[in-house]
C-alpha cells in the first residue's frame, strides 16, 4: 500500500503493518480452530492412545478424501495389540492412508495382523495388505491357518455326482466320498492354488489307489491305507493350503463294471461272429448263384453247338466231301470175286 493511499485513510505505515498482522492472526487462529473443532477430539483419541496420527496427517486425510476416522481406529487397535506401528518398518499412518486408497479393506488387515500376532504367526502389514488386494479374505486366511477347516471331495455344492467313482482291479466300483482337513499356508497364499485343486487332486489320488488295489475288498478292510498313501503324494505343493489329514468318510460298492464290460464285450463279440457268418453265407449264395449262371450259359452255347451240326452236314453234302454208299455196294454177296 502506497503511502498516498495511506494518507488518504489516515494511516501511517507502521500502524497498517500493524493490522495487517491482527488480520494474519486472526485468520491463522480461525484455521486452527476449525481444524481443532473438526480434528481435535480424534487426534486426541489418537495421542492418548500412543496410535502415533499427527494433526497434520489428519487434514492432509481431509484433503485426500479418507476416511480418518476408520484411518485413526484401525491405528489405536494396533498400537493397544501391540504392533509394530514404526512410521519407517512397522504400520505407519502413510501405509494404512496407500491401502486405504488403493481400496483394500483396512479393519479386515489389522485384525488378520493382530490374530495371526497372537497365535504367533509371522504376518507382516505389507504381506497382510498384499493379500487383500489379490481378493483373499486375509482374516479368513489366518482363522483357517489357526483352525483347520474341512472340504468335502467332491463339493456337494458343486454339479455332478455326490462321490467319487473308483474302480479296483478285480472291476468292482467303489463309491466314495472324502473329507479334506486344511489349513491356510500364508507363504503361498499370493499365487497359490484354490479349493478346487485341493479337491481335484485328492479325487485323483483316491482313484489312482483304488485302481492299484487287487480287489475291492482289500479297500474296504483298510480304507485308512487308502487315504494315507494319497497323503503321502504331497497334493498341497504349490497351493495355498497344506493338508493335514484326509479322511474317507463314506464309501458304498456300486456295480461290477469289469463283469459288465465283459458282458458287453462277449455280445460284441457275438455279434461280430454273426455278421461274419452272414457274410460267408453271402457269398457261399453268391458263389451258388454264379454256378447256376455258368451251367445256363454252358447250356446255351451246348444248345447253339448242337444246332450247326445239321447245317454242317448240308454245308459238306453240297461240297461233295461225302459219298452215299448203298447197302447193296456194301454186302460181301454181291462183291465181285478177286481177279487172279
Amino acid at each position: 500500500m502506497s503511502a498516498a493511499c495511506l494518507s488518504v485513510i489516515g494511516l501511517t505505515l507502521p500502524q497498517a503493518l500493524g493490522i495487517a498482522a491482527v488480520l494474519l492472526l486472526i485468520v491463522i487462529a480461525l484455521v486452527l480452530v476449525v481444524v481443532v473443532l473438526k480434528y481435535g477430539a480424534l487426534w486426541f483419541q489418537a495421542f492418548m492412545s500412543s496410535a502415533d496420527v499427527s494433526l497434520l496427517s489428519l487434514v492432509g486425510m481431509g484433503f485426500r478424501a479418507v476416511n480418518s476416522n476408520l484411518i485413526v481406529t484401525a491405528k489405536i487397535m494396533g498400537a493397544q495389540a501391540g504392533l509394530d506401528i514404526n512410521r519407517r518398518t512397522g504400520m505407519s499412518t502413510a501405509r494404512v492412508e496407500a491401502h486405504f486408497l488403493a481400496g483394500g479393506n483396512v479393519m479386515n488387515v489389522v485384525r488378520a495382523i493382530i490374530a495371526a500376532n497372537r497365535a504367533g504367526i509371522d504376518l507382516d502389514f505389507d504381506r497382510a495388505a498384499a493379500i487383500d488386494l489379490a481378493g483373499r479374505d486375509v482374516l479368513e486366511a489366518v482363522r483357517t491357518s489357526v483352525y483347520p477347516k474341512v472340504i468335502n471331495c467332491p463339493n456337494p455344492q458343486a454339479e455332478g455326482p455326490a462321490k467319487l467313482s473308483a474302480i479296483a482291479k478285480n472291476g468292482v466300483e467303489l463309491r466314495i466320498r472324502v473329507r479334506v482337513t486344511v489349513r491356510t499356508n500364508l507363504h503361498q497364499l499370493i499365487g497359490g492354488a484354490t479349493e478346487e485343486t485341493i479337491i481335484a487332486r485328492v479325487g485323483e489320488g483316491i482313484i489312482t489307489a483304488v485302481g492299484s488295489a487287487q480287489t475291492h475288498m482289500e479297500v474296504l478292510e483298510m480304507p485308512d491305507r487308502i487315504s494315507q498313501g494319497v497323503l503321502a503324494r504331497g497334493l498341497d505343493a504349490n497351493t495355498a493350503f497344506q493338508i493335514v489329514s484326509i479322511d474317507i468318510a463314506d464309501i458304498d460298492v456300486g456295480e461290477n463294471i469289469g463283469a459288465r464290460l465283459q458282458v458287453n464285450q462277449a455280445e460284441a463279440d457275438t455279434r461280430v461272429a454273426r455278421a461274419l457268418a452272414e457274410k460267408r453265407r453271402a457269398e457261399a449264395v453268391a458263389q451258388e448263384q454264379e454256378m447256376k449262371a455258368r451251367v445256363a450259359e454252358n447250356r446255351a452255347r451246348l444248345v447253339l453247338a448242337e444246332a450247326n451240326v445239321p447245317r454242317a452236314v448240308a454245308t459238306a453234302f453240297r461240297a461233295g466231301g461225302v459219298r452215299m454208299t448203298t447197302a447193296r455196294q456194301k454186302s460181301p454177296a454181291n462183291s465181285e470175286p478177286p481177279k487172279d
